[in-house]
């Protein structure tokens, strides 16, 4: 849904010039603009972005879990146009059986670290990343620790198993 007063926003027009397909949702709150768009054009999108309307920097990219709503998760980018004083935070849907969105590392390169933190944390896959593995948790850990639905305790050790009294 794209609210009255975000669709007047020159950004949100310029958008849905550019393609009325791309735009999900819009809404303009405490003086930031936030846009929905559809998972499986955020690289085209966030490369309009940066080339046609000067978001030059990524100043992040993290990830927020609807668990259990499916979409389960949004993947959030937040961009920051140096040039213009402006920001902007864009979002896209993607689902939790199996959660694949593109990398945006062809348009912002820096973008890099912060796909791999939402991989890491929540098993994000971003296709085509030039470097996709775990960047907080070792290699070996099980889970994504931000996900909703990973247990508070962690994967319990099995102590028994192993010799050990269970506690």
């Amino acid at each position: 849904m794209i609210t009255e007063v975000a669709a007047a926003h020159p950004l949100v027009i310029a958008l849905r010039q550019e393609s009325s397909s791309w735009l999900q949702g819009a809404k303009e709150e405490f003086g930031e603009l936030t846009i929905e768009i559809s998972a499986d054009r955020v690289a085209h999108v966030c490369r309009y972005l940066k080339e046609e309307k000067h978001f030059e920097r990524i100043s992040t990219v993290t990830a927020v879990d609807l668990y259990p709503a499916e979409p389960r998760f949004q993947v959030v980018y937040h961009l920051h146009s140096i040039s213009r004083n402006m920001r902007i935070r864009v979002k896209a849907a993607v689902g939790g059986e199996s959660p694949t969105i593109e990398t945006v590392t062809g348009v912002w390169p820096g973008a890099g670290w912060y796909e791999r933190e939402a991989y890491d944390l929540f098993g994000i896959t971003f296709r085509n990343h030039p470097d996709l593995r775990r960047i907080m948790m070792p290699d070996d850990w099980e889970g994504h620790p931000l996900r909703r639905d990973y247990p508070v305790h962690g994967h319990r050790y099995d102590y028994m198993e192993r010799g050990g009294e269970q506690s």
